[in-house]
């Protein structure tokens, strides 16, 4: 999957989010986003996925040279764009495994074996040192910090076959530091199998020593203001980001 955004701008109401960038995720490239808090980050992934908030007032947003701004969420995911939340919400009277099963089924429009579906399901807990008590909760009901993290990172093992793009907004948030390196390590394996573009957005260095991302862009105030290799991660750890942004 090749992923282009050009020029875009964004706005929330009469509130400018993101004022005009520019960028290119190629096939199976691994690029990281970082930036303090009100950057546009998050913003950025959101309206990739098409979240009905926020209104584009320009540019555009291309997957293999077609433009998805018309598409629904439901035809973006089948395009194969996955996102990982933030702050996953909790769903009550949702079974996690039936909402995978469904999730599982419309992205490859096949009906999916329960055998073969709670196999994979099970291993992949074990992988991410996940009680297989999960097996039997709502979606998120109840979860720890940490366990709703590693809910969203289970969907993405689940879903690999059907995933092109994977956008991972601060997968590391709330996490100890056991947990972030188990995360960390499942989406770089993830990652490398299906050799699937990923575009994980952090504020800090930390998951990424468990991670090799090559291309790195630095966001402040709803644009891009630095881009280059793992260097920039350093620098950000060393100068902060107002480095990036003094004048």
């Amino acid at each position: 999957m090749v992923l282009e955004i050009k020029n875009l701008r964004v706005s929330a109401g009469d509130t400018d989010i993101i004022k005009g960038i520019n960028l290119h995720v190629g096939d199976g490239e691994f690029h990281v986003i970082m930036g303090p808090n009100g950057s546009g980050k998050t913003t950025l992934a959101k309206v990739i996925m098409g979240h009905p908030k926020y209104r584009i007032t320009g540019g555009d947003i291309l997957v293999d040279g077609k433009s998805i701004v018309a598409l629904s969420t439901d035809k973006r995911a089948k395009l194969g764009l996955f996102m990982l939340f933030q702050n996953p919400i909790e769903i009550e009277g949702v079974n996690f495994i039936n909402f995978l099963r469904t999730a599982k089924g419309a992205l490859t429009d096949s009906s999916v074996g329960v055998k073969q579906l709670m196999d994979g399901i099970k291993e992949n807990i074990k992988k991410l040192r996940m009680s297989e008590e999960i097996i039997n909760r709502a979606l998120n009901q109840g979860f720890s910090g940490g366990e709703k993290k590693k809910s969203e990172v289970l969907q993405l093992s689940v879903l690999k076959d059907a995933i092109r793009l994977a956008i991972l907004d601060e997968p590391d948030s709330g996490l100890d530091v056991d947990a972030l390196r188990i995360v960390a390590e499942n989406i770089g394996s993830i990652a490398e199998e299906r050799k699937m573009s990923v575009l994980l957005i952090t504020h800090y260095k930390r998951i990424l020593d468990n991670m090799k991302p090559r291309f790195v862009h630095v966001m402040a105030d709803g644009r891009i203001v630095a881009e280059g290799g793992p260097e920039l991660i350093n620098r950000v750890e060393r100068d902060g980001y107002e480095s990036f942004t003094a004048r």
